[in-house]
């Protein structure tokens, strides 16, 4: 269909709109500030300060004590001063905290990096469903009219027969009973068929209401393996879920190096810059360097509780990791059987529906000739509105099949 909007059209404007893949995105900017923020720590951390104070009285020394008639001045003048400061921290020793820190954001922000490609591969999933959704309920649609077209054929016919008095009356009005079933079942199709279109527009972030013409041809990005062993073992190496989960499990395991080193010697190199207004001292500015050693020797537990229950943490997504590869591998399997089933429905299908259209033909020749029941009829025509509502859906879950086997094994 010229100028019908492709899956691959959908995939563009979903990726563009959809909520929770943006969600992941902010998720995944936020992990690469954290590294950053990680990695800054080794970097000098200067500071600098100051006041202004004014005094009641400003204080000033008392020497009445040495009998001498000595007054001395004020401490500061006017009763106020000013106070100024800067400081200089460079870390030089950690025990590993900066770098366990440092790598277990880097790992978080990898781990956070392959959720967003596993969300992009669902956003893509669940688009195809919607699209296919469509398309099954407007096959749906077209044959519930198409029943009803041969139904009101068989009406006309039927009349005819009556009028002229070839047929009773019962048989006229069980064809039209079953016309006015079919004229039901269209008005439900095509309610299905735009609630399926608005469902559709939802996923991809657009009017509920806007018109769509979809392509029926579904496109599977990859040529993708018919040996199953193959496929499992490409799933384990490219879904991006197991990939979380080892970076995950990495940055607990430096979390827990984290806090094993706050309790061992942290060495940092200090200076500083201090200006202090006043009218005794003879130099209002004094610097300072320095190497300063902190080791806390004790601090009930805490580091050496938080460590274990990280390691707990890690030993907890390492079983998760575990548990989603068993499920990977059942995933692979599952669409791969989907496949087989799929493609051999397409041919006994397509075979099916020919042989009703046949019978159909036969049936109504028969009828008319007065050498068929009119239940025989209307038989054959349910045989063929069900032959063609699973030729559709064949062909439809063909197309899905190849979709999720290639979700399952990393390739959408």
């Amino acid at each position: 269909m010229a100028g019908a909007e492709t899956l691959t059209d959908a995939w563009a404007l979903a990726l563009q709109q959809d909520h929770s893949l943006a969600a992941a995105r902010h998720q995944a900017e936020a992990a690469g500030f954290e590294a950053q923020a990680a990695r800054a720590q080794r970097w000098p951390t200067v500071a600098v300060g100051g006041s202004y104070t004014q005094l009641d009285d400003s204080p000033a020394f008392d020497f009445a004590f040495t009998g001498l008639p000595l007054t001395p001045p004020e401490l500061f003048e006017d009763d106020k001063y000013v106070m100024g400061s800067a400081s200089l921290t460079i870390p030089l020793f950690t025990s590993g905290r900066i770098s366990s820190s440092i790598a277990a954001a880097e790992a978080r922000e990898r781990g956070v990096g392959a959720q967003v490609t596993a969300a992009t591969a669902d956003v893509k999933l669940a688009v195809a469903d919607s699209y296919v959704e469509v398309l099954r309920a407007r096959k749906a649609h077209g044959v519930a009219t198409s029943n009803v077209q041969t139904l009101e054929a068989l009406t006309r016919d039927t009349t005819s027969m009556f009028e002229r008095e070839l047929v009773p009356k019962n048989e006229l009005l069980a064809v039209q009973v079953a016309l006015a079933d079919a004229r039901q079942n269209e008005l439900r199709a095509a309610n299905a068929a735009a609630v399926a279109a608005a469902a559709y527009n939802r996923r991809l972030g657009t009017p509920l209401d806007r018109p769509v013409e979809l392509s029926e041809m579904l496109a599977v990005p990859v040529e993708l393996s018919q040996d199953l062993p193959a496929l499992v073992e490409q799933a384990k190496s490219r879904r991006t879920e197991l990939a979380a989960f080892d970076a995950q499990a990495e940055a607990y395991g430096q979390l827990a190096r984290t806090e094993r080193s706050r309790v061992l010697p942290q060495v940092a190199l200090s200076g500083g810059y201090q200006y202090l207004e006043n009218q005794f001292l003879d130099d209002e500015t004094i610097g300072m360097a320095g190497i300063g050693v902190q080791w806390a020797l004790f601090d009930g537990g805490q580091s050496r509780k938080r460590a274990a229950a990280l390691d707990r943490n890690r030993r907890a997504t390492e079983q998760q990791r575990a548990d989603a590869s068993s499920q990977i591998e059942l995933q692979v399997r599952q669409a791969y059987l989907g496949i087989q089933e799929s493609r051999q429905r397409v041919i006994v299908t397509a075979q099916a529906a020919e042989q009703a259209d046949e019978n159909l033909r036969i049936a109504r020749e028969r009828y008319t000739a007065g050498l068929g029941t009119q239940t025989q009829l209307l038989q054959a025509e349910s045989m063929r509105v069900q032959a063609l509502r699973n030729r559709d859906d064949a062909s439809l879950d063909a197309g899905l099949a190849q979709l999720r086997l290639a979700r399952a094994v990393g390739a959408l």
